[in-house]
């Protein structure tokens, strides 16, 4: 199942969402310790993955979002156009307790990750020009290494987490998102078009558990 290359074709100009921040600095995308999930909609592209809201016991049953692959991919997405020269800054945060084992993700066949955050550049009406930077949490490949994703060349992979070391634990990144744009993809973007979590296992055949904080950007790291 090609399950980059459909999502890449969909356009991101349909029921945008403007959410409101607590914090006038931040633009929200994702309120999930709100248990705001309203506006996030599920793309499937081989089985379901399942997307709830939950209470975290390790966290003082602080809300997230909690995402269960059985042998299934389906995405969850937020339609939002983000200006980068005002909010350059992205924020998440996510936990898994394993990750899976002898993938090639260089391959068709080991394109799964437990944790994946998608970012999207909508073509428009040329939507052979859609782009989207993956940062994933990796099983084969080091923290820091990029990849082409073996079903289209519109999507480049980031290993902004990798290994075992931190299982089990809550993650918090912050990145500028307009840099990384320009140095992983080779492109001066101001708008992004849509932000999208997934937890997938269909062409391995495995199964997994990742939790997902609340997702913003922010004009300051």
């Amino acid at each position: 199942m090609h399950k980059i290359l459909r999502l890449l074709i969909v356009t991101f100009f349909t029921l945008c969402h403007h959410v409101n921040a607590a914090d006038s600095d931040n633009l929200y995308i994702g309120r999930f310790s709100q248990g705001i999930i309203d506006n996030w909609k599920v793309k499937e592209f081989a089985g379901k993955t399942e997307y709830q809201i939950v209470a975290d016991a390790t966290a003082d049953n602080l809300l997230v979002l909690k995402a269960t692959s059985d042998h299934a991919a389906s995405g969850l997405f937020a339609e939002q156009r983000i200006d980068l020269q005002k909010t350059p800054y992205l924020h998440w945060s996510w936990k898994t307790d394993k990750l899976y084992s002898d993938l090639d993700e260089s391959k068709k066949q080991g394109d799964d990750y437990v944790a994946r955050m998608y970012i999207i550049i909508d073509g428009g009406v040329f939507f052979w020009q859609t782009r989207a930077l993956n940062y994933v949490w990796s099983s084969s490949f080091k923290q820091g290494q990029t990849w082409p994703n073996p079903f289209t060349a519109n999507a480049t992979m980031f290993a902004i987490e990798s290994g075992e070391k931190n299982l089990g634990q809550w993650l918090h990144y912050s990145r500028d998102l307009r840099e990384d744009l320009k140095t992983l993809i080779d492109k001066n973007v101001r708008y992004i078009d849509g932000v999208a979590v997934m937890t997938d296992s269909d062409n391995a055949g495995l199964q997994a558990t990742t939790y997902y904080g609340d997702i913003y950007f922010s004009a300051n790291p």
